[in-house]
């Protein structure tokens, strides 16, 4: 039976025409960044014209909250420029929703059993093959801005400007190879300025380059610009359908029942801006406090309980992650507009992407580590007029693991065999190759050591996806070492697209989960990875 597949599932309850209002709030921004549709795609790069890259990533941005993903809850002009100009991907996944993970993969093209990079407090071990090196030994002139958050020193760059661990929104200190910079300002816009400052006066004009420009935002805790701070004070965002989930129905695990990062129950006062930062200058402190301490005093008098107190501080939430998501969007199109005004659009690869997912309200949550939707899929929109034709969609399976033998193929260079990935060049220029992957494998290791996520592991097609808390640290460093009972969940995406639904049980699926357990095995085995020993069905 053939069952066509659902539109984007992210569901909101509309109390407010926000679109329309961010229409005309836009309006000017959106046609000052207007370009001309790119011609199409008349030829490839070569060995001896390779493509310069430029790789755009940010922290824990969900693709629904990217308007050409579909969002009801913000524009993002800029990056729909990109999507409008080249392709969007919506079957991008992680492979380990984390930070630190989520970047090792990307850069090493292997697993993170394999590249060592399973939780954010381990060190990653710079000496191993990665893409940016192979690019360097290839005579592509590399560098890294922004955030990095693997805590060896970066490997492989002829330029870094990194931030010390996480990084603040406010007044960054960086990382060089010279020593410790310190800055004043907000981080997006600088981290922007020294990208621009590196491609327009440091690189070599006459060598390709592959600039990772990283940004600390929308990350935790989500600290608005100075211009951004009243932006959306006047409108209600759409409230996801999904805010107040009751997760003791349709079959759901205790898993989904243990976790610690609700909206409701585990946001503190500086989350929701009740304190301010603790990093800002005089000025910035008096900014701060002239933008959010009468809506705090508002929210003092209102005496709000129960859902009305939920729904309040996922207002106060959402609306400061979109103003760090529109200041992003803001710096993208500053980079954009350099390539345009310097005649690089043509030949370069821009590729827009998140480490992970991240749950907007959804279930009741922020934060991601869960294989649902929202923490499992990135976004991920790529343009690059010689190959790629404008206005693009793909639905083909993709994951974080297949990004460096994609960048590797475009600049004509071998793909070492440790690489686990597989290039989607094919993809890019039209073309699913009739044995590409149907599945994907996905693992998160850390056990309780997160917001009281389990560990679990599991397997995801076009239709389903299969999920198994085995639930035992398994002796990481770090996990909790607290064994739980084992679950498995089982959720059909086309008829179940929130996840609501768990048929494990359900006979009508018996056959459809002993398919999916058969896959899962077999991912395992090619990722060499290892089934939990004390799996059961």
């Amino acid at each position: 039976m053939n069952i066509k597949p659902p539109a984007p599932h992210w569901n909101y309850e509309k109390k407010t025409p926000i679109l329309v209002f961010i229409t005309v709030l836009l309006a000017t921004t959106v046609a000052s960044c207007a370009h001309e549709k790119p011609n199409d795609p008349t030829t490839e790069a070569t060995s001896e014209n390779p493509p310069n890259i430029l790789f755009v990533f940010t922290d824990d941005h969900a693709s629904h909250a990217i308007s050409a993903y579909g969002s009801v809850i913000n524009t993002t002009p800029n990056l729909d420029r990109l999507a409008n100009e080249g392709m969007l991907f919506r079957n991008a996944f992680v492979t380990n929703s984390i930070c630190a993970p989520s970047r090792a993969v990307i850069l090493t093209g292997k697993h993170s059993h394999l590249n060592g990079i399973i939780d954010n407090r381990l060190e990653f071990d710079g000496s191993q093959p990665t893409f940016p090196k192979l690019l360097q030994a290839a005579s592509y002139e590399t560098a890294i801005i922004g955030k990095w958050h693997l805590k060896s020193a970066p490997t492989g760059f002829d330029y870094w400007r990194v931030l010390r661990g996480q990084g603040p929104y406010y007044n960054p200190l960086f990382l060089t190879p010279e020593g410790e910079v310190n800055y004043t300002g907000y981080t997006t816009e600088i981290i922007t300025d020294l990208a621009l400052g590196w491609l327009q006066n440091e690189r070599d004009p006459e060598r390709p380059f592959m600039l990772m420009y990283q940004h600390k935002a929308p990350h935790r805790r989500w600290e608005p610009g100075p211009d951004y701070l009243a932006m959306y004070d006047d409108i209600e965002i759409p409230t996801p359908a999904t805010l107040f989930d009751d997760h003791t129905a349709g079959n759901r695990t205790s898993a989904r029942l243990q976790q610690d990062m609700s909206i409701e129950m585990t946001m503190d006062e500086i989350d929701l801006k009740l304190v301010p930062p603790r990093n800002l200058t005089d000025d910035q402190l008096e900014v701060w406090n002239s933008a959010y301490e009468p809506k705090n005093e508002a929210f003092r008098e209102a005496t709000l309980e129960g859902n009305d107190l939920v729904d309040w501080k996922y207002q106060r939430y959402i609306k400061d992650y979109l103003r760090c998501v529109a200041s992003v969007d803001d710096n993208v199109g500053r980079v954009l507009d350099y390539l345009d005004e310097e005649a690089l659009t043509e030949d370069t690869i821009v590729v827009y992407t998140s480490d992970q997912g991240f749950f907007l309200g959804d279930h009741g949550w922020y934060d991601k580590r869960f294989m649902y939707e929202e923490s499992l899929r990135m976004p991920f929109v790529i343009r690059y007029p010689r190959s790629i034709r404008p206005e693009s969609v793909n639905d083909d399976i993709i994951t974080n693991v297949d990004f460096a033998p994609t960048f590797l193929h475009y600049a004509g260079i071998d793909i070492p065999s440790e690489f686990q990935g597989t290039s989607f060049d094919s993809l890019l220029e039209g073309t699913t190759p009739d044995d590409w992957q149907q599945s994907m494998y996905y693992r998160y290791w850390m056990h309780l050591a997160h917001h009281h996520v389990y560990a679990h592991y599991g397997v995801r097609t076009k239709q389903y996806k299969l999920i198994y808390y085995y639930a035992d640290a398994l002796g990481q460093p770090g996990a909790i070492d607290e064994t739980k009972p084992p679950e498995w969940e089982l959720f059909d995406l086309y008829s179940d697209p929130s996840e609501l639904n768990n048929v494990y049980h359900d006979p009508a699926y018996t056959d459809i989960a002993q398919e999916l357990r058969t896959e899962l095995h077999r991912l395992q085995e090619e990722v060499n990875d290892e089934p939990y020993p004390a799996e059961h069905p």
